[in-house]
């Protein structure tokens, strides 16, 4: 699986949440096998204003959508940042074979930062796999938080754009 080029969509994904003003978060569901994105998601959390619209629940909707079931089989899951604890849920419920993620999240990462979900005894375990283009997901979110600091010292902090653009997908 060429899990670089599957980053990088959820890095363009987490660049396009950043660009609405959403903490620059970016999620990619792939069926193993034929390489198919079948789910992208992207914080909306501001625009939506809703606490569910995390990018790793975007991208598992779309594909439950797109797959026809709850349950995600031979698909694996690429995010820029580690999930949170309701994500991780998530992912266990979906039974995603694998993650991939790129930054941990030392305040609330529930894989392997602040809790290890997936090492409790739930009845579904996915393989997880860290660290994929970590810097570029890293900046990525050092970028946001250091703008929006500067941005409250001035402040000039603006509510978050409302844009139902989807960023253009690559090939």
């Amino acid at each position: 699986m060429d899990t670089e080029r599957y980053m990088r969509r959820a890095i363009a994904l987490a660049e396009h949440a950043s660009s609405l003003g959403e903490v620059p978060v970016g999620a990619v569901i792939v069926k193993r096998g034929s390489g198919e994105i079948v789910g992208e998601g992207y914080n909306r959390r501001e625009c939506d204003r809703h606490a569910l619209a995390h990018a790793e629940l975007m991208a598992i909707d779309a594909a439950c959508r797109k797959l026809g079931g709850w349950r995600l089989p031979d698909c694996a899951m690429f995010v820029t940042l580690e999930p949170c604890p309701m994500c991780s849920g998530a992912i266990i419920q979906a039974r995603l074979d694998e993650l991939y993620y790129g930054a941990s999240d030392p305040k609330s990462g529930a894989v392997r930062s602040v809790e290890q979900m997936f090492s409790l005894p739930y009845n579904y375990h996915p393989e997880v796999t860290e660290g994929i283009l970590r810097e570029e997901c890293s900046a990525l979110l050092t970028s946001f938080f250091r703008d929006l600091r500067q941005l409250r010292q001035h402040g000039s902090v603006s509510p978050p754009a409302f844009s139902e653009k989807k960023p253009e997908q690559k090939t």
